[in-house]
């Protein structure tokens, strides 16, 4: 028999219409259907929605928003999410609309610039640029707005596991108190923690793709003009990539997407290494002139990195918390919104019905994994020669460069006729790698260098 839906649990107290964790309540239930590990966009939006259709949710929270992070451009196909959720009169309020994605490459000097109108659907138009710091924190209170419990400060610190089951969860906050619960299911939205697969030891690096970052914010960076203002741009180097973020109140995000081994040679400080590598890139160090960093500079390794699983029989991993590849089309956050919206569904689906888990958590799999492996193509391959020379004298012919705009909006998921169209794009690919032999063989001697860094 399918399982009732339960009533909304009432919290302790309340901060305007958003319901907050009483710190002092003496009367704690640590019970739930669904416990989410981290309150990251995965980890809100998953909550929100099973909390829309009456679980109890509890999310726990290691930190306290608004807390930074990096992934600050958003794509297109979000936006539906954002309207499901009942948060776009809010990112709208805090973000920068993108209308375009540019590449510029100093080889050939050249640019050239996909609008997302001219995607296969173009009902959408345009992304956000948007400061983390506060669209998490927009996605964090709506899951709290909409029925969930959540909890800032509370770090998960343990499982009890039982035949691939997971029976309790412990979790300490900030002061060291410890508390158990015992969740029906479990979503693991922990992001680059990656805590299950961690405690599992079934994360290990992507054995196709390696890289490494350094990023800031600079203020008084040149901006594109127009409606061109919000765009990012992607610009390459010798070593890699560099992104440049346009944000609100004059705020530039830019970092350097790099092959591990440059990262390696660093004999000096991190921020002169980072102003030295902007050095190498003319178009970048062009657009800095004059402006002024004011963040630190953070340099981080293992970009790339996967799980051998994602489910096992009462838990989910969604986003970043399963896998990462590379930030170089922005897919980090529609990839997480994506897997939690899919995850939402197969969670309730799972409670109700639990003979019908394996089949429902399969297709789960199925469909993140697709998303995954279609992005995963173009990322591995986007800083080899003929990726470049394909994506600055781009051709529409059969529609293949509308097919490329419906990638990088995000528009993997719905049926829209993509894939017919990048296989096409693909097969080009492929062929200009055999007429350029030496060339394509020098980058992919290159590439497998870098990887066993």
């Amino acid at each position: 028999m399918a399982a009732e839906r339960p009533a909304s649990r009432s919290s302790k107290f309340t901060f305007g219409a958003v319901r907050l964790y009483d710190p002092v309540g003496k009367t704690l239930d640590q019970s739930c259907d669904v416990l989410v590990i981290g309150g990251g966009p995965a980890g809100s939006a998953i909550s929100t929605l099973l909390a829309e259709k009456g679980w109890r949710v509890t999310v726990l929270e290691k930190d306290r928003h608004p807390r930074f992070h990096i992934g600050e451009s958003l794509l297109p196909l979000s936006i539906p999410f954002f309207e499901r959720l009942g948060v776009l009169p809010e990112i709208e309020a805090i973000g920068l609309r993108k209308y375009a994605a540019e590449f510029h490459s100093m080889y050939h000097d050249k640019s050239s610039r996909f609008h997302f109108r001219e995607a296969l659907d173009s009902s959408f138009p345009y992304a956000f640029e948007v400061k983390r710091a506060e669209f998490d924190h927009v996605l964090f209170r709506n899951a709290a707005a909409k029925g969930a419990e959540v909890r800032e400060g509370w770090r998960v610190t343990g499982v009890a596991l039982k035949d691939d089951r997971i029976q309790g969860v412990t979790a300490v906050d900030e002061q060291g108190a410890e508390q158990h619960w015992s969740p029906r299911f479990v979503v693991d939205a922990s992001g680059r923690d990656t805590f299950l697969a961690n405690y599992f030891g079934i994360k290990s690096r992507n054995p196709k793709h390696n890289s490494a970052a350094l990023y800031g914010h600079f203020r008084g960076a040149q901006r594109q003009c127009g409606q061109d203002e919000g765009n990012i741009c992607i610009y390459w180097f010798d070593h890699g990539w560099f992104w440049m973020i346009p944000l609100k109140d004059d705020l530039m995000s830019v970092g350097a997407v790099c092959w591990p081994y440059y990262l390696k040679n660093r004999k000096v400080p991190v921020q002169q290494f980072f102003r030295d590598t902007i050095a190498l890139c003319p178009g970048v160090e062009a657009r800095l002139a004059g402006a002024e960093l004011v963040s630190e500079v953070t340099a981080t390794g293992n970009y790339s990195y996967q799980s051998s699983r994602m489910r096992g029989d009462n838990y989910l991993l969604i986003g970043d918390a399963f896998a990462f590849i590379d930030p170089v089309f922005s897919s980090g956050v529609h990839l997480a919104l994506n897997s939690a919206f899919e995850g939402a569904d197969t969670v309730d689906a799972v409670l109700r019905n639990p003979a019908a888990a394996v089949a429902r958590m399969a297709g789960f799999e199925r469909t993140v994994r697709r998303g995954l492996k279609t992005f995963s193509w173009f990322i591995y391959r986007i800083t080899t020669p003929v990726i470049r020379d394909l994506v600055l004298h781009p051709h529409n012919r059969w529609r293949i460069k509308d097919a490329v705009i419906s990638l990088l909006a995000g528009d993997l998921f719905r049926g829209t006729p993509v894939g017919p169209r990048l296989l096409i794009f693909k097969a080009i690919y492929y062929l200009k790698t055999v007429f350029d032999p030496q060339t394509s063989y020098a980058a992919y001697k290159r590439r497998r260098n870098n990887i066993a860094v």
